[in-house]
Parts: structure tokens; sequence; C-alpha cells
């Protein structure tokens, strides 16, 4: 790779570890070109990236960030998963697709500065969604309402079952 090529790829990783919540940095090898390709835009539809990196050139992008990547956890093919947003989604992806294909293999990764490993990666993956957890919100913040609603209506539920059973009393009589 030429020098200003380089100095190039080294800037536009730095600006992507700038503007990252988190990056996990995993070993692909073992998979085929399709298998990442199809990776690639399971993530990329998801609001993430995953590419493959030069292992040296993350190390000097790393040093600009506010990441630390230690080069002695970096030996071998390395591809960095990019997460852009507060959404796990892109994790939640790559971690389907190890539970499917038992590739590729995570190194670590980081989560706003700070190092993660590969426990801390799973648990952040079987979290749930923001949409879910939007909704889990809205039903317990519903839930009290609709009990006090239905605490305060039930006085008048029994009153009028009661009429009811008295006209029906009165009427068979």
């Amino acid at each position: 790779m030429a020098k200003t090529k380089k100095i190039f790829t080294v800037q536009n990783l730095a600006e992507k570890f700038k503007q990252a919540k988190g990056v996990v940095l995993t070993d692909y090898s073992g998979l085929n070109v399709s298998q990442i390709n199809d990776l690639r835009k399971e993530i990329k539809k998801a609001g993430g990236e995953f590419e493959v990196v030069k292992n040296t050139l993350i190390c000097l992008a790393a040093e600009s960030s506010k990441f630390q990547a230690p080069s002695s956890k970096l030996t071998g093919p390395t591809a960095a998963l990019w997460i852009y947003s507060e959404d796990f989604s892109p994790l939640k992806i790559l971690d389907n697709f190890i539970r499917q294909n038992e590739l590729p293999k995570i190194k670590f990764g980081f989560w706003e500065g700070e190092e993660i490993g590969k426990e801390r990666i799973s648990e952040l993956a079987n979290l749930p969604g923001i949409d879910q957890l939007r909704g889990q919100l809205l039903a317990f913040l519903q839930s009290p309402t609709s009990r006090l609603a239905n605490a305060l209506s039930w006085n008048l539920k029994k009153l009028i079952l009661v009429l009811k059973a008295i006209k029906v009393d009165s009427v068979s009589q």
C-alpha cells in the first residue's frame, strides 16, 4: 500500500473511531468473500459498518482517538464492526451470524472509549433493541393509569351490575 494511501486510511479509521459509539474487532479467517459481503449488507441495513482492516493501521488510528487498541491482541486477520448509534442492532446481527457460522471470532471491543471483552460484547448483543425498550417503557407507563381507571370505574360497574340484577329479578317475579 502506498504511503499516502496508508495515511488516508489511518485518517479515515481515526474519524470512524471518533464517530463510533462502539467498535468490535474480530478475526474473520475462515469466512469466504460472499459470507463477508452478506454480513456487511446486513450490518449496513442496521446502521453499522463491517470492514476488513490492517492491524497496524487500526492501532495507529486508535492512538489518535479515545480508544487504545493493544497491539498484542491484534494478531491475524482483523475486521472491525463500527456501531454509530445507541442501538445494538449491528451487534445483534454479528452475534446471530457468529451463532450460525461459528465465525468470525471476537477479539475484543470498545464501547464509548472503554475496552470491553467477549463476555460484555455478548451481553450487549443480547440486550433488547431501542424500539423494544420503548415499547416496554410505554406499556409500563400505561399500566398504572389503566389500573387506576379500572379501580375508579369499578364502583360504577358494580352499581350497574346490581341494578341489572334487580331489574332481572323484578321482571321475573
